[in-house]
């Protein structure tokens, strides 16, 4: 049976500083990063699936690799609220884990609206960046019929006031929001359409990656070239 101990072996047989390198330049911190390959995590969340437990433990190391394999083993159905809050929390400095591992897990969860609303209202970049991201896989994932479409419509309305003065990371996610809104749900189109070309280029530092911000507008546009296919939703946000 694999234990935190084995697990953390493994990892760290497997790392790199080639890849610890990447990692850096996105974020991860210096004095808490191996330098595994996703691909490598994969290989490893297969061998520990449905270990819930081990899964918090390996959150809990503060370790970049084992916070996000974390995040591919664990159900965040089964995780408490206040768990999901804190992971969230946990997440500083971390972009990779705020805005994806925290994602995959608070959607998957009852409560993933509210823990992304009062998320969204937090003064921590990560936390807010979270909370962004959590909305957004929401609208992505779940009916029209299901979405509170009046809210969804007002947070839109709230960006173009907010986001020149939001932290770098929350801007980011704050312009992926409106694309999601775009892409997924129909009734919003030109509602989003409309704040996507008053954003119009969205400044971010992405630091020394070739990261770039999709403009809004385009990317919207782009999504509704595609043979008409833009507002299938996606049966997860998981990747």
């Amino acid at each position: 049976m694999p234990t935190l101990a084995t697990v953390l072996s493994d990892l760290k047989s497997k790392a790199s500083e080639k890849t610890r390198a990447t990692y850096l330049r996105h974020g991860a911190p210096p004095d808490h990063t191996l330098g595994v390959l996703t691909a490598d995590m994969k290989l490893i969340a297969k061998t520990i699936k449905k270990q819930q437990a081990l899964a918090c433990e390996l959150y809990d190391t503060s370790i970049f690799e084992a916070m996000y394999l974390a995040g591919m083993v664990a159900d965040g159905a089964q995780l408490t609220p206040k768990q999901i809050s804190a992971m969230a929390d946990a997440a500083a400095h971390r972009p990779m884990i705020s805005e994806y591992t925290i994602q995959w897990l608070a959607v998957e969860h009852p409560e993933a609206r509210s823990l992304a609303l009062q998320w969204i209202a937090s003064k921590k970049e990560h936390v807010a960046a979270a909370g962004w991201r959590t909305y957004t896989g929401l609208v992505a994932t779940q009916p029209d019929d299901a979405l509170d479409l009046p809210e969804i419509e007002s947070l839109l309305k709230s960006i173009p006031d907010k986001i020149a003065a939001a932290p770098n990371r929350a801007r980011y996610t704050m312009n992926g929001f409106v694309i999601a809104v775009g892409t997924y749900v129909a009734p919003l189109l030109k509602q989003a359409q409309a704040i996507a070309k008053q954003l119009g280029t969205v400044q971010v530092d992405v630091g020394d990656t070739a990261c770039e911000v999709p403009i809004a507008a385009a990317a919207i546009a782009k999504a509704h070239a595609a043979g008409g296919r833009a507002t299938a939703k996606r049966k997860t946000v998981r990747c």
